[in-house]
Formats: structure tokens, sequence, C-alpha cells
């Protein structure tokens, strides 16, 4: 006898627990315009003072100042988990000293022209928490 696995439901978290989840994970989504169009590209962060610093394959000068960064983590066999956005003002890391330190402590995809630390200032940060209706984690 099989059952239907009980449906879907996104459950707002608080702007803590958001955070929390954002400090608490490596790998994101950089999201941008770009001449109209939106731009994702993959990116690993860290949460320091108040600020995401991001290491993305995109050349320093496509990077607005205004981005949106997205950290997920589905389960895909269940579809449940989390996700959760930050958005606000972004500043290209042009300090020598401190662009070494992150390199060092950010691996990064690409090397070279296509490789740049990115400061953002998130003014929200908002999450859902992706749960079976029923609260099973199946």
């Amino acid at each position: 006898m099989s059952t239907t696995p009980a449906p879907l439901r996104m459950v707002e978290v608080s702007g803590a627990e958001a955070v929390w989840l954002l400090e608490g994970s490596t790998l994101g989504r950089l999201v941008y315009l770009q001449r109209d169009l939106g731009v994702v590209r993959p990116a690993r962060h860290v949460w320091e003072f108040g600020c995401l610093i991001v290491r993305v394959p995109a050349p320093a000068g496509a990077v607005p100042a205004t981005v949106t960064y997205q950290v997920d983590e589905i389960r895909a066999a269940t579809g449940t988990g989390w996700t959760v956005t930050a958005s606000g003002a972004a500043q290209t890391i042009t300090d020598r000293d401190e662009a070494a330190h992150y390199r060092r402590t950010l691996k990064g995809w690409s090397h070279g022209p296509h490789d740049t630390l990115v400061r953002i200032r998130p003014q929200t940060v908002a999450g859902f928490r992706l749960t079976r209706a029923d609260g099973a984690e199946r």
C-alpha cells in the first residue's frame, strides 16, 4: 500500500534565522542585472561583521551597485529544505591586503579577470523553510 506524501508548504523564517542559515552556508548565487537581463553566477561567501563577502566568477565592472544573493539547501528526494535571499548595496573589494585575505579564505571557480570579490551590505535578508504540511521530513 502506497501513501501520497503530504504537500509541501513554504514557511517564512525570522530575519535572525535567515541570517543564521546564511552564515552556516558557503555556496550561493549572485544575481544582478546586466544590460536589462538577469545574470546568475555561482559564488562562495562568508558572513562577517554584518556583511557578505562574495567571491564570484564575474568581471569586476559587471557587478552593479545593488545585487541579490541567494543561498539554499534543498533535499532533492523530498523537496524539503530552506532558501534565503539577501539584497543590498555591493562594492568590489579593491584593497590589495583585504583582497589577498579573501582570496586565501574563499576558494574561487576561476582566476584572472573573471574572479571578483564583492562586499554586500544587505538591506533585506529573508528566508523560507520548505516543509511537508504534516511536518514530516521524509
